[in-house]
């Protein structure tokens, strides 16, 4: 039942966990014992007791937010800073999203790139006329319509692992955007613009509402400081930044830095 569960999340790309007792089992929880948590779902299985279970589940959900898996150890009773109990915790978490808010030449190379990184791309812009799949064959989905109207419908699922890159540089679509992506908790969130459109737009933000503090959380210019001229090495520039990000690097961004963003 477990794992016709699991194959049946795997299968609709949707996110699982599967906690398996390795190493300390006894009789009341037994190596081998199994517990599978689907967000949404009923918890299935048991590791033993209650107890356990709840911690477990909580740790699941921590580990399957940030897409990874490994082996944590508790007492019986998943009791912290104990090792009687070795547990694998194995996500399955659907590939991560990249939201890009901008059809224009840029996107179809960070489309190219984000795709051979894994990630789920989904091309927006409110102008049918250049929003189209033939214009953009490497995203997964291409949709017509403003930035934060389609934030507004999937903002809620989108985690740590996920990235929104707004690439419009026009303040009728960038700022509701950038305003919109602020309520999400994806991971990255980056803002395509020279260093004089990056001002323009924090002001214009600022008068909207959104506080100092806030404007840190926006990667702007978008991008590591390579030095990148093409849209192509631009990809690669976004695409840097948001793996140093992730990883917890430091690494050279163009919101740090100063002077020309193409340098000669």
């Amino acid at each position: 039942m477990i794992f016709d569960a699991l194959q049946a999340a795997i299968k609709a790309e949707e996110p699982a966990a599967l906690a398996t007792i390795i190493d300390g089992g006894n009789d009341a929880s037994p190596n081998g014992s199994k517990l599978l948590l689907r967000p949404g779902h009923d918890v299935m299985g048991t590791l033993g007791n209650d107890d356990l279970d709840r911690v477990v589940i909580r740790d699941a959900i921590g580990e399957l937010a940030a897409g990874t898996s490994g082996v944590r150890h508790y007492g019986p009773t998943g009791e912290a800073r104990q090792d009687d109990l070795s547990i694998f915790v194995e996500s399955f978490a659907p590939p991560p999203q990249m939201l890009i808010f901008g059809a224009v030449d840029f996107t179809a190379a960070l489309c190219r790139v984000a795709k051979v990184l894994g990630y789920r791309v989904t091309v927006c812009d409110a102008r049918p006329v250049f929003a189209t799949p033939q214009r953009f064959p490497y995203a997964d989905q291409v949709v017509v319509d403003w930035p934060h109207r389609l934030l507004e419908k999937v903002g809620d699922d989108l985690g740590p692992r996920d990235a929104i890159c707004v690439l419009t540089h026009d303040p009728k679509f960038d700022v509701p955007a950038v305003i919109s992506a602020m309520k999400t908790k994806a991971g990255y969130l980056g803002a395509m613009g020279s260093r004089r459109t990056t001002d323009d737009r924090n002001r214009r933000l600022i008068e909207e509402g959104v506080s100092e503090e806030e404007l840190t959380r926006v990667l702007a210019p978008i991008g590591l400081d390579l030095g990148a001229r093409t849209p192509e090495e631009t990809a690669i520039s976004i695409c840097a930044e948001i793996i140093a990000l992730r990883s917890g690097r430091i690494a050279p961004s163009l919101k740090d830095s100063t002077g020309d963003i193409h340098r000669a």
